[in-house]
């Protein structure tokens, strides 16, 4: 059976084994900028994923994955829409449970706890330690100051950049492909002044190696050339 042939949640699941065994994706890797995610969040409960995917440049099975793990839906109303043919009722009717059927753990509450189970179990309710409320600060490990504005669990959406924060306030949402960058560099300077829109290319070109004088490029390409000499090395001594 060739991939192409699987459904987006056997797809995914897919490319989850294959990343935890360490082998190739079936699909190119992408990280996921703050807007598109703000757009999956906002567009995928009412629009085909498809049309999404064809969008965003991405394959079906890698909207379909990250709209899984942001916990986003669709909407009842798209699912009665029947857009695509996929949602008529009658696609995987053969493997449901017949009217009337009477589950086997019907009246039960759980399945009994063994061991310690019971003592060492989340309660109703629990949150970790490290749990912060609406409106917390925290620095990323990079530098950037973060704010919390939503309380989902999954950090990338419960947590934003200060510093985009505010410009949003004073110029509405950034573009899919522009970020907000600090124009002294300063991820602590935060100030409307020092703020400013680039693409993602300019923002690579000003913080790459092209920014330095030619005698301090040839030391970070020997320094580099140095450590994948050293790592070569390693994984034939492995070998």
């Amino acid at each position: 059976m060739s991939a192409h042939s699987l459904s987006p949640l056997a797809m995914a699941a897919l490319e989850h084994a294959r990343s935890q065994r360490g082998l190739a994706p079936v699909h190119k890797h992408h990280i996921w900028s703050e807007a598109e995610e703000r757009m999956l969040i906002a567009r995928y409960p009412d629009e085909p994923t498809q049309v999404l995917a064809d969008e965003m440049g991405l394959s079906i099975y890698q909207v379909y994955a990250k709209a899984k793990r942001l916990g986003v839906s669709k909407s009842g109303e798209f699912l009665r829409s029947n857009l695509g043919g996929r949602f008529d009722g009658t696609l995987g009717a053969e493997y449901r449970f017949s009217k009337g059927l009477v589950p086997w753990n019907k009246g039960l509450k759980g399945l009994p706890s063994l061991g310690r189970m019971a003592q060492t179990q989340f309660k109703a309710g629990n949150r970790p330690e490290n749990w912060l409320p609406i409106g917390s600060l925290r620095t990323t490990p990079d530098g950037y100051q973060q704010k919390k504005i939503t309380d989902t669990g999954y950090p990338p959406v419960d947590w934003k950049a200060l510093h985009v924060l505010l410009w949003e306030e004073h110029h509405g949402p950034v573009p899919i492909n522009l970020c907000v960058c600090f124009k002294d560099g300063n991820k602590a300077h935060i100030a409307l002044n020092n703020l400013e829109l680039l693409t993602r290319a300019q923002r690579m070109r000003r913080t790459t190696i092209h920014q330095y004088p030619e005698q301090l490029k040839s030391v970070i390409r020997a320094v580099s050339k140095l450590k994948r000499t050293i790592r070569e090395a390693e994984h034939e001594k492995q070998d």
